[in-house]
């Protein structure tokens, strides 16, 4: 069996390393997860209602932040699974990272757009790989962050659409009675909340995303 890397390792550096993985974690969270489509798209529904801070945003966070362990729950299972004989074994730091980011960078190439992949491999290599395995995590990461902001901001234009019919719908009606000086979204927001309750709209908008991934 090999060596564990911090069994010689002097106890300050061991902290440091330990810290500065800890560190990274709301990073891998935040970008490399689905937690970045749930949280564009719930801040775009927000804005849609135009509740202004109704739901707080803690909530919008938690919100996404629970949906993000929904979702990544099987593959956090696979991580655990690739690196839980490396760790029996006392494995290297190294082997145990590459054995986890395979599962993650799995998932993260089922969402990506092909055309985005391709960017970042282009400038990262000057031949294209011969499988999906020769890629590395920094080259699929970075092409799942925009194939990520283009699907949530997707999502959330046609999620605006209603919103902003019935706000238009307001204001003419309103301009056709002459009250210039009443603003349409006071009027409109009472209507918006009602028929987004009345589709049970979080259900859907929630259910919605959820399928969304591959």
């Amino acid at each position: 069996m090999q060596p564990n890397v911090f069994a010689n390792m002097d106890p300050a550096l061991q902290l440091i390393l330990l810290m500065a993985s800890l560190s990274l974690v709301p990073f891998i969270v935040v970008s490399m997860t689905s937690f970045l489509r749930y949280i564009i798209v719930l801040s775009i529904l927000k804005n849609a209602l135009g509740t202004q801070q109704v739901p707080p945003s803690v909530v919008i966070v938690g919100m996404a932040l629970t949906l993000t362990f929904y979702t990544m729950g099987p593959v956090f299972g696979e991580i655990y699974e690739e690196i839980n004989p490396l760790l029996n074994k006392q494995g290297n730091v190294v082997q145990i990272i590459d054995a986890g980011s395979q599962p993650l960078k799995n998932f993260m190439m089922r969402q990506t757009r092909q055309t985005d992949l391709a960017v970042f491999i282009e400038m990262s290599r000057d031949e294209m790989p011969a499988s999906p395995k020769e890629l590395t995590l920094w080259e699929v990461a970075p092409a799942y962050m925009i194939s990520e902001l283009q699907t949530a901001f997707e999502i959330g234009f046609i999620i605006f659409i209603p919103f902003i019919v019935l706000d238009l719908v307001v204001a003419n009606i309103l301009l056709a009675l002459g009250m210039f000086m009443l603003s349409p979204t006071i009027i409109s927001l009472p209507f918006k909340i009602l028929i987004f309750v009345a589709v049970d709209g979080w259900a859907l908008v929630l259910n919605g995303l959820v399928q969304s991934f591959n």
